[in-house]
């Protein structure tokens, strides 16, 4: 990352997904909350903004008639059924999550990952973003896709792999290890806070 500009993207981090007094998938909150990755999130993006990088909240809110919202498949489908909507308690993002006036929000009505028919990617290409640090949920379909859409449009990834979780610690390891590690690199909250920190008070890490 050293010499590169960096963005942090956080996807759907959201009350539906990892509030655990909210969540429709109650492993998924369980693994985020017992990992404190909400902490973790909030120490990366303070350093990121703190040398000057951006932060982007990718969000999912369905209108509440659900147009523009297809159930083309099991995950979807799901979507369309549960009372998710934006507006809603449920579409927000973790209660425990510090956001700043300068961040940049990304809400889609549909799909499964951030860059999917959204203008992130013009974001990132008017910032003269190289690469991405990627954190959210989740590891399973959310992470794993956005990282090689990523990849796709260019962009390096790193993915501070305390800030991402899964539907279980199983699921997340096996697929750190074998899928995630092959189209991104893998470190954690502490180095990638160390090296943006370096980057805003011009101190090597």
């Amino acid at each position: 990352m050293s010499g590169r500009r960096a963005a942090v993207v956080i996807h759907e981090w959201q009350r539906v997904t990892v509030d655990p007094s909210t969540a429709t998938v109650p492993g998924l909150a369980e693994h985020a909350r017992s990992r404190g990755a909400t902490d973790r999130i909030n120490a990366i993006t303070t350093a990121a903004r703190a040398a000057d990088m951006p932060v982007v909240w990718s969000t999912i809110e369905p209108r509440r008639d659900r147009i523009g919202t297809s159930g083309g498949c099991l995950v979807l489908a799901g979507l369309i059924n549960s009372t998710l909507a934006a507006g809603t308690e449920l579409a927000e993002l973790h209660p425990d999550l510090v956001t700043m006036e300068s961040d940049i929000w990304i809400r889609r009505v549909h799909g499964l990952t951030p860059f999917h028919h959204t203008e992130l990617e013009s974001y990132l290409r008017q910032l003269r973003v190289e690469t991405v640090i990627f954190g959210g949920v989740s590891t399973n379909i959310g992470v794993i896709g956005g990282v090689i859409e990523a990849v796709n449009r260019g962009f390096s990834v790193v993915v501070p792999e305390d800030c991402i979780a899964g539907s279980s610690p199983e699921v997340h390891d096996f697929l750190v290890a074998h899928q995630l590690r092959l189209v991104a690199t893998i470190t954690d909250s502490a180095s990638v806070v160390a090296a943006l920190t370096a980057i805003s008070t011009g101190v090597p890490a």
